[in-house]
């Protein structure tokens, strides 16, 4: 016979009730109720003989409740009732969305009003779930609020104009809320004219004997008199002495005109020159150096609180476009980029949307984007939160309002994850219906070069399909049958197994 502690431990008990066991009972010496033996009356007055025989004790003392999750959103329910005691065997169905109702995540996921590529869904639904969002989820108060209130805005208008948008369009939506905290200040001309020494600049002083024309100017000088001397500078042909006091004195079109129609060195000298009274952080400083063929300041140094908001810096780039699109688009990207490292995601990936970066995956961190509004350097639990994958399927059912037959075909695999929470949730019809949809884009494509997914969604699948209304309606020697989309998707998982 086995030892007891072999049957202990075989049973889940522990080694301390076998020790437990050896004062309580001293193997076949003592009557042991749960060691049932053989008695027969002849044997009556003599020594009791009992035959052991090997009992497995109860893993559990007394009744234990068994519970599981069903497909269709069921909590299964076994009750801890002991027939052969004559309790009747109880086994409760529980509806799952009845149970989480007062969850946050529940109310999430019925808020939304997906799948979207249905055909009864409105858009006027898809944009009135964008406009509770600015309204509920994001506070105005802070820049990551402001920044996620934009983005849903964008949605907002791209749904409104069917999937198509110009950079004044999206101009006028980063002004719409845009803050300054202070007006841009003009800096002191002549404390920024380059290429001009002290002496230049003392001999020049109002009231000193000007040397060219023998007079000497008076103190306060009226818009006149300072176009006067700039004449009379330009009668005995001194060119510079010129532009230098039309540049002190903010003559600036007197200047850039005559400077262009000299060398290109001049030209540039005095548009250095203005460009330099201007503020640093001011977008006309922007737009100037965008002009003039280069990365703008603000795209490198946007996201600092000392910088200031980076909206009107995009929105003066989107609205005046030069003639250089990679320039354009290589300045947006820097911004985003800028705007990531600081931690602004939000803000960062609606910069990569007007410059049409791709969308990537989870893995490839060197991707700009994954999920719309999610940084993809987080862990995933962080990263694919459902409010991302909902922001998601907005953005994927803006382009097939311009584009009916157009998907974002890295995105179907958090369609999948999206399904299974609503499965989890009590959903299984609206989970079933997401199934339906990314089986119908992976026929669209070839489903082989996507196994995993297409396995994952033919598995899902065939536990939900019971929840097809459509298969409920009819005869029960029918509901055997599949839909067709799932058919040819298990067809195309068998055809790949076999390759």
């Amino acid at each position: 016979q086995p030892s007891l502690l072999l049957q202990y431990h075989e049973s889940g008990l522990s080694s301390s009730s076998y020790e437990l066991s050896q004062y309580i009972h001293d193997g076949s010496d003592h009557y042991d109720p749960r060691l049932p033996g053989t008695w027969s009356p002849a044997q009556a007055g003599g020594p009791l003989v009992s035959t052991p025989t090997t009992v497995v004790p109860h893993k559990f003392s007394w009744p234990h409740v068994a519970v599981c999750f069903g497909a269709g959103g069921q909590l299964v329910l076994a009750c801890p009732h002991q027939p052969v005691e004559g309790q009747p065997a109880y086994v409760e169905l529980h509806n799952l969305e009845a149970i989480l109702h007062d969850t946050k995540e529940l109310q999430e996921l019925q808020a939304f009003p997906g799948p979207l590529a249905r055909e009864d869904l409105h858009k006027v639904d898809v944009m009135t779930f964008c406009q509770q969002k600015i309204a509920m989820s994001c506070d105005l108060s802070t820049q990551k609020g402001r920044d996620s209130a934009l983005l849903w805005k964008l949605l907002l208008l791209l749904c409104r104009q069917n999937g198509s948008m110009v950079g004044s369009d999206t101009a006028e939506l980063l002004m719409q809320d845009c803050r300054r905290e202070e007006k841009y200040k003009r800096q002191n001309p002549a404390a920024n004219l380059i290429g001009l020494t002290d002496d230049e600049l003392m001999s020049r002083q109002p009231g000193t004997l000007d040397l060219i024309t023998g007079e000497v100017p008076p103190v306060v000088e009226t818009q006149e008199q300072i176009v006067e001397k700039f004449t009379k500078l330009l009668y005995y042909g001194r060119k510079k002495d010129a532009l230098v006091w039309a540049m002190r004195n903010h003559l600036w079109g007197h200047a850039l005109f005559l400077s262009s129609k000299m060398d290109s060195r001049t030209y540039s000298w005095v548009l250095t020159g203005f460009t330099s009274t201007l503020a640093t952080n001011d977008p006309l400083q922007t737009l100037f150096q965008l002009m003039s063929g280069r990365i703008p300041q603000a795209a490198l140094c946007c996201g600092d609180a000392t910088w200031g908001d980076w909206r009107p810096h995009l929105a003066v780039m989107l609205s005046n476009k030069v003639g250089d699109v990679e320039l354009n688009n290589r300045a947006i990207v820097t911004m985003g980029d800028t705007l990531a490292g600081k931690g602004a995601v939000e803000a960062a990936h609606f910069c990569y949307l007007m410059a049409d970066i791709p969308f990537g995956y989870f893995g490839s961190k060197a991707d700009r984007m994954a999920l719309l509004g999610s940084s993809h350097r987080q862990t995933f639990a962080q990263f694919a939160r459902t409010e991302a994958i909902q922001r998601m399927e907005i953005f994927e059912y803006c382009q097939q309002l311009q584009q009916p037959k157009s998907f974002l075909l890295p995105f179907q695999v958090y369609k999948l994850l999206y399904a299974s929470r609503l499965a989890d949730h009590g959903l299984p019809g609206q989970a079933l219906q997401y199934c339906e949809q990314i089986a119908t884009v992976l026929l669209g494509q070839d489903p082989a070069s996507h196994p995993v997914l297409a396995q994952q969604v033919m598995k899902l699948s065939e536990r939900l399909k019971l929840s097809d209304p459509l298969l409920l309606e009819m005869p029960e020697q029918d509901q055997t049958l599949e839909p067709d989309w799932l058919l040819q998707l298990r067809a195309c998982c068998r055809e790949w197994e076999v390759r």
